[in-house]
């Protein structure tokens, strides 16, 4: 028996392969599908089912490619219904890979085809389960993702509560549970780091678990959850009804230009310019009115949260030999319109005698200087809500970075902008959006608030005039 979990960082994204005696299956699967084609050959196993635990929302998963490459067959739980050929499990069912069992256990609540596998060795002892969003480690799934008719957030926790005491919490403490997702994923609002654990422990730390009625397991569950990022309710169709092949995407994506092909097809398509290189090296050279989000970061979720046309043709300027790394991350959360790539990156632009624009970014220092200069400047903080709540700088306003398309038109052009999140990532992100949208005077604020703390700022009251922001 094989069990290996296959942990995606920049998607906080668990997918799993398990092999027995020549057969393989898979839970989950991420978009490429290579690598699961690969160790299947190398064990030289047949993958027989690809297993969904519901229709995901933070990422475009692979199971159809994989079924038409593999030949595997495509396991939904109850009620699901797709535009594809699959087989819809019954509450119960069981399946055979070699000598293990794999029990479907549908476990409505995060999503209503939510489903449990339940994962027995050859002797028929229960030994783990997939959990999918169902229960991860020191959280439950979000249950405000599926509502469907009438029913409500509470109601969808009232069902998640049924759905973990007669299904999750029966079985035997020493059950390893395996989720689909740890840490950074905005499919829950408080998960561990570590991306698995016994059952018999997360009955013990788990919040979800724990609640004492379901009145109040629906009080947690529910309390504090923001909005989800709006790529959620696309990936979740493009999941159910299918989408273009992987293969296809790549080779429209792999076009290497010339400056000058780049802006005339920029010119020609409306294309975003999406520069995907460290937010240190794109401050000192880059595109006029591109936009940065670094690979070097949780890229696809954070393309997913702030491009909102998933049609948007990309152009890409990427480091040397990075290209298909960016193209791959953004299919994994369907941004499938990659038309092309700088050739020879920003030094090839500059050769050709094109133009390019720059970011002021400062150190903490450097921005304390500036505040004793200046008390009235105007600073943002694009960090999260919770991040901004739990320690800020006195009078800095609060703008995160997740919600930009809504708060850009209070930003007065002609003002100049100090702005940070928690260690420069989200800040330069900000600052080149901003910058694209007509704003020139944005200063990014190397290191963010880690940095800042270091300095006498972070007990120092400056003001940051409100006007600066339009009512």
């Amino acid at each position: 028996m094989k069990i290996e979990q296959i942990y995606t960082g920049c998607l906080a994204e668990a997918a799993y392969y398990i092999e027995s005696n020549g057969q393989a299956a898979i839970i989950d699967p991420l978009r490429e599908v290579g690598s699961y084609l690969k160790r299947a050959q190398k064990d030289g196993a047949v993958i027989k089912y690809i297993f969904e635990t519901h229709f995901h929302a933070d990422f475009v998963s692979g199971h159809i490619d994989l079924a038409e490459k593999s030949g595997a067959e495509i396991v939904y739980g109850p009620t699901a219904k797709t535009s594809f050929a699959a087989h819809i499990a019954v509450d119960g069912e069981e399946f055979k890979v070699g000598e293990l069992t794999i029990k479907a256990l549908h476990t409505p609540g995060h999503t209503p085809e939510s489903t449990t596998y339940l994962l027995s060795d050859k002797d028929g002892k229960p030994y783990c389960i997939f959990t999918g969003d169902t229960l991860f480690i020191g959280d439950v799934g979000r249950p405000d993702l599926a509502q469907q008719g009438e029913l409500t957030m509470e109601d969808m926790a009232a069902t998640l509560y049924d759905s973990l005491q007669h299904k999750i919490i029966p079985l035997p403490d020493q059950v390893l549970v395996y989720p689909a997702h740890g840490a950074g994923s905005a499919c829950g609002k408080n998960m561990s780091k570590e991306t698995f654990d016994t059952l018999g422990n997360q009955k013990k730390v788990n919040y979800a678990l724990k609640a004492p009625t379901k009145e109040q397991f629906i009080k947690e569950v529910t309390e504090g959850i923001l909005p989800p990022p709006q790529y959620f309710a696309k990936n979740a169709s493009m999941n159910k009804h299918g989408y273009e092949s992987v293969d296809q995407v790549y080779e429209k994506g792999l076009n290497p230009l010339s400056p000058e092909a780049f802006e005339a097809l920029a010119n020609q398509t409306g294309a975003l310019v999406l520069d995907t290189r460290d937010p240190q090296v794109f401050a000192k050279n880059f595109i006029p009115s591109s936009v940065n989000i670094g690979l070097n970061g949780q890229f696809a979720p954070w393309v997913g949260a702030l491009i909102t046309d998933l049609q948007q043709p990309l152009l890409l300027v990427v480091e040397n030999g990075k290209q298909e790394e960016a193209i791959t991350r953004l299919a994994r959360v369907g941004y499938d319109n990659t038309i092309g790539y700088l050739e020879g990156g920003i030094p090839a632009w500059i050769d050709s005698g094109r133009e390019t624009d720059q970011i002021l970014s400062i150190s903490a220092a450097e921005f304390e200087a500036a505040v004793e200069a200046n008390p009235q400047l105007y600073a943002l903080d694009v960090r999260k809500p919770g991040e901004y709540e739990a320690e800020h700088l006195e009078n800095t306003l609060t703008r995160p970075l997740d919600y930009i398309n809504d708060w850009t038109h209070e930003i007065q052009p002609e003002q100049t902008y100090y702005i940070h999140c928690a260690g420069g990532y989200r800040s330069m992100i900000a600052a080149s959006i901003l910058k694209a949208r007509g704003v020139e005077n944005v200063v990014d604020i190397a290191g963010g608030y880690g940095a800042i703390k270091a300095t006498g700022l972070s007990r120092t009251d400056f003001a940051c005039p409100s006007k600066a922001m339009k009512a």
